[in-house]
């Protein structure tokens, strides 16, 4: 399982995606954030699933570009012709997959700006390659492991939040995942993309660049639950 976050705020797009992978009983680091970045055309992909499906996609969407010198002018154009990529892959390994007990799960994240597109785009795309644009009501979207910072970024995410913000947000969602699942951990790779820049800035973290905002954060929980209001449990407690 994986942990991939797409934000989308008005002021641009943060991309985070652990690196941790889990084959029976093996573990090991891989990046599953890629980025294209040349001109006026800016994007980050991050992939949830099975690892053989998103390497194929991936190389059939990079190849097709490379030997078509093909470019898009707006994202959602990019978005098809790798969900293309991720069908192609479906014909040809999904019965395979299947007969040996696996399904053909992968989810992707996309996000950028292209040239005339109006404002920074994120999509999530569905193995089936059909997909959905993230938009101000919801900013962000989860694949792979979702349920454990979801919480956090309902209760404290919205779309005029600052990008700087966001991030911290971004980060504790990871936090609180990486401390429920097993299967989700460090480095995390972060992706910022500010609005109209066609400039994407990536950093990957350990876990000690960043403990020092999980300890802080674990520590005002604990002092936050204590502090609580709770006039409601008096009866239970004798109390008047």
């Amino acid at each position: 399982m994986s942990f991939c976050l797409g934000i989308k705020v008005k002021d641009g797009l943060i991309g985070m995606a652990d690196t941790r992978l889990i084959s029976g009983t093996e573990r090991s680091t891989a990046r599953k954030v890629t980025i294209h970045q040349y001109g006026r055309h800016s994007l980050f992909l991050m992939t949830s699933g099975l690892r053989s499906v998103r390497d194929k996609a991936l190389t059939y969407f990079e190849e097709m570009m490379e030997e078509q010198e093909q470019t898009f002018d707006r994202l959602y154009k990019a978005v098809n012709a790798f969900g293309e990529q991720v069908r192609r892959v479906a014909r040809e390994d999904k019965l395979a997959l299947e007969e040996s007990g696996l399904g053909f799960n992968l989810f992707s994240l996309i996000g950028g700006q292209l040239e005339r597109d109006s404002e920074h785009k994120l999509y999530m795309l569905y193995p089936q390659a059909n997909w959905v644009e993230i938009n101000p009501g919801t900013p962000y979207y989860v694949i792979g492991e979702t349920g454990y910072g979801k919480p956090l970024l309902d209760r404290a995410l919205r779309y005029e939040t600052d990008l700087e913000t966001a991030m911290k947000i971004g980060y504790l969602a990871f936090d609180a995942t990486r401390t429920s699942a097993t299967d989700v951990d460090f480095p995390v790779d972060i992706v910022l993309y500010r609005r109209d820049s066609y400039q994407m800035i990536e950093k990957r973290y350990e876990h000690a660049d960043i403990m020092e905002t999980a300890d802080w954060w674990q520590m005002q929980m604990v002092r936050l639950v204590s502090e609580a209001p709770a006039s409601w449990t008096a009866p239970m407690f004798g109390k008047t």
